[in-house]
């Protein structure tokens, strides 16, 4: 199935953007030595692919994931083949002492680029998880900074994503806080990110969920109000890489709405899934139903969902990429938006961040409240909706 057609569109987002910039990119990467962390997820594999395809010096890989690791090797491997230049994986978390060893070892590297995350919503429903979303969105992106300066890199890129905008889950709330400290790294090393959408079919999306309902003959379960924007994970390769080595310092890049970029209905979604499969939705009125029957209409080429309206904490009800205040330039690219800010940020109040979180670290203990009360401190204007509802409790 075209991964395009499913998400409701006909055209690749920045097609033109890389033709116009394929030259200066390709340059870039040919005499680069990079290093990859979190390459193993689905936009870091899509990155390393960008950069493999077009023949750097050296490309390290750096991840927790090792089966992922090897399932990204045998990927290109199969589909791009080899490159004269040095390209190797390390199965270690960018927090630990040995990537501090490699660092050390390493040659230095050009380009650091940071695709590591926690990034589900539902991450936020324990103190326990949510103190880990905070270690490797926000403290491991400031020691990784401090080591890649350390190496002599030109540039640091980091993601970012949509929902820092106008933040209203904790997982939003704490990009828009590594944003903070990377306007204040800015001033000792470039930097530049990136906010976009939900990439389809990534590891763990609900998309993603659709595939393996499928391979294990199982309902699929979607809202059927919640409307949310979409790429491809070869366009989100390409708009990390695009910011990375074509954005100035505190740049962050974002894809242009337009009509080729519009909102969509997962269950919308679901439903062209399955008759691309050669099967016709079966709509069920509860999740038991579509339990219950699903071995019978599977056998008669029907598949049962379960279609619901959404109430789970931190679902916003619309998607942006950037607020009304941030200065715009949008004449650079034809389909990509690019947020300039200045090097503003609050000394006191990153270094209370900071403080905050020892604090709570070195306790036996720590409650989701203490947490909540020091994102508001940070951002002011964050509204955090807690329904009391996660998705957990969903099928």
């Amino acid at each position: 199935m075209n991964i395009l057609e499913l998400i409701g569109r006909t055209a690749p987002l920045f097609d033109a953007d890389i033709q116009r910039h394929e030259e200066a990119l390709t340059a870039l990467v040919r005499g680069g030595r990079f290093l990859v962390i979190g390459g193993a997820g689905s936009i870091g594999q899509a990155v390393t692919r960008e950069i493999f395809k077009r023949a750097p010096r050296a490309l390290h890989v750096v991840d927790i994931s090792e089966n992922n690791m090897v399932e990204l090797v045998r990927d290109i491997r199969s589909t791009l083949g080899y490159i004269d230049g040095d390209f190797r994986t390390f199965a270690i978390d960018c927090g630990s002492r040995e990537f501090a060893a490699l660092m050390a070892a390493a040659q230095g590297y050009d380009y650091v680029l940071n695709l590591s995350a926690l990034k589900h919503v539902r991450s936020e429903k324990d103190p326990f998880t949510l103190m880990r979303m905070v270690e490797v969105n926000v403290l491991n992106t400031i020691g990784t900074i401090a080591q890649a300066r350390q190496g002599g890199a030109r540039k640091y890129f980091c993601v970012s994503t949509d929902k820092a905008a106008n933040p209203v889950n904790m997982m939003g709330a704490s990009k828009r806080i590594m944003e903070m400290f990377l306007m204040r790294a800015s001033e000792a090393l470039p930097i530049s990110t990136a906010r976009f959408a939900n990439v389809a079919f990534s590891d763990g999306s609900l998309l993603h969920g659709f595939n393996q309902r499928f391979a294990k003959r199982q309902p699929i379960s979607a809202p059927n109000d919640v409307r949310r924007y979409f790429v491809t994970p070869q366009e989100s390769g390409e708009l990390c890489l695009s910011s990375c080595l074509l954005g100035e310092n505190r740049d962050i890049f974002f894809p242009k709405l337009s009509e080729q970029l519009d909102l969509t209905r997962f269950s919308d979604i679901a439903e062209r899934y399955l008759r691309g499969l050669g099967f016709e939705p079966f709509e069920c009125a509860s999740e038991d139903e579509a339990r219950d029957r699903a071995a019978e209409l599977i056998a008669r080429k029907r598949w049962p969902v379960y279609f619901f309206a959404s109430d789970t904490t931190g679902e916003k009800d619309f998607e942006e990429f950037h607020t009304g205040d941030e200065s715009l330039d949008m004449a650079r690219f034809e389909a990509i938006g690019v947020i300039k800010n200045d090097p503003v940020y609050d000394d006191a109040k990153l270094d209370h961040f900071l403080a905050t979180i020892d604090r709570l670290r070195a306790q036996p203990t720590w409650d989701k409240s203490e947490l909540v009360e020091l994102f508001n401190h940070m951002i002011p204007e964050f509204r955090h909706k807690d329904t009391g509802k996660y998705l957990d409790s969903r099928m």
